[in-house]
């Protein structure tokens, strides 16, 4: 800058001052350093390297902004892309999905399928040992139940004989104990009293026939009323005929009769057919207590039917005595039978067929 700028040509002639003022005019620069401070040279110089920065900055900005523009178009391409990806996945998915449930489906099915086969194998693969104990079991149980319920010791000694039969059917030895158990209680049964029910039931039967013929009392009565014999009579005189008579009249002025003695009720047809169809009602009472071998009500009811008897029908005629006897006959038959208990012989074939069921498995 100083190289461009002429330099002002002086004559040798000019004076010191004048060629003194004119120095300056010729370096402007230098003139400006020469006048500007120290401090003002430093904010200048602050300024000039704050601007070469800011420019510098702006530009790598500008770099970065390019790079960034550049970077986020890359990356919305990767996103599109990735959102593409993403939907064939769920699609993928769905379908995956689909197919899955179909083949759950068809595996449940057939699960359920391979369980009917595998219980219908086991039931086919039984084996004759199994099903022979379920039936002894069975008939054990009837049994005992004959036993408990009704005491009904035929029908229990059937049941039992049955099993009986299955097991030596079987003929294993593993079975012998089982087997004696059985034979055990059969010989129980066996030396028990045997009560006659047919028997029984049939006198029943009798007396509830004869409930309706049976006669009453208050029927007979008046026919059963006999006129007082008529005495020969003497000839009497006045004078006794006369005694005679008071003394008739005395006695009949006096009339002795038992209070203590129950009156008879007149019964109406009405009141006559209930009495008749209680008393059926109470052998019929009769008849169960029979058939579950409760001798305490079956003696009870023969009792209240008996009472009656006596107190409504006339205890003269054959059919009401008849119909005593036969009371008296049911009295005295015993209809309760100790019988023994037989839960030792189904507590082991239980026992028995638990252990062969975990030996078959």
């Amino acid at each position: 800058m100083s190289d461009s700028t002429p330099t002002p040509t002086t004559s040798e002639n000019a004076p010191p001052e004048a060629t003194a003022s004119t120095k300056p005019q010729g370096n402007p620069l230098g003139n400006l350093i020469s006048r500007m401070s120290l401090t003002q040279l430093t904010l200048a110089v602050l300024v000039i390297v704050f601007v070469w920065q800011w420019v510098a900055a702006h530009g790598e900005l500008n770099q970065v902004q390019q790079e960034v523009a550049r970077r986020l178009a890359e990356v919305e391409g990767t996103n599109k892309a990735n959102q593409t990806l993403v939907t064939q996945n769920q699609e993928l998915v769905r379908e995956l999905g689909g197919k899955l449930s179909l083949l759950e489906s068809r595996f449940a099915e057939t699960q359920s399928q391979r369980e009917s086969l595998e219980a219908l194998y086991e039931a086919m693969s039984s084996s004759r040992d199994q099903t022979a104990l379920a039936d002894v079991e069975q008939m054990v149980l009837i049994a005992d139940q004959q036993l408990q319920l009704s005491a009904n010791v035929k029908a229990a000694l059937i049941a039992l004989q049955h099993a009986e039969s299955r097991l030596k059917e079987l003929n294993r030895p593993a079975f012998s104990g089982l087997l004696n158990h059985i034979n055990s209680d059969i010989e129980r049964l066996r030396a028990l009293p045997t009560v006659d029910v047919p028997a029984y039931n049939l006198q029943l039967d009798t007396l509830i026939n004869a409930a309706d013929t049976l006669p009453l009392i208050q029927d007979l009565q008046p026919s059963q009323i006999i006129a007082p014999t008529s005495t020969p009579t003497k000839v009497l005189g006045a004078w006794d005929a006369f005694w005679q008579e008071l003394w008739q009249e005395i006695r009949n002025l006096v009339r002795i009769e038992n209070m203590q003695q129950e009156v008879m009720p007149l019964l109406s047809p009405d009141q006559t057919f209930f009495l008749r169809e209680n008393l059926k009602l109470r052998l019929l009472n009769a008849r169960l207590s029979l058939a579950s071998h409760d001798e305490a009500n079956f003696l009870r009811e023969l009792k209240t039917t008996q009472n009656w008897i006596k107190r409504y029908f006339d205890p003269k005629s054959a059919e009401t005595a008849k119909a005593l006897a036969l009371i008296q006959q049911l009295e005295a038959a015993k209809i309760t039978v100790n019988v023994p208990d037989i839960s030792g012989s189904l507590n082991a074939v239980r026992t028995y067929r638990t252990t062969h069921d975990k030996g078959a498995q």
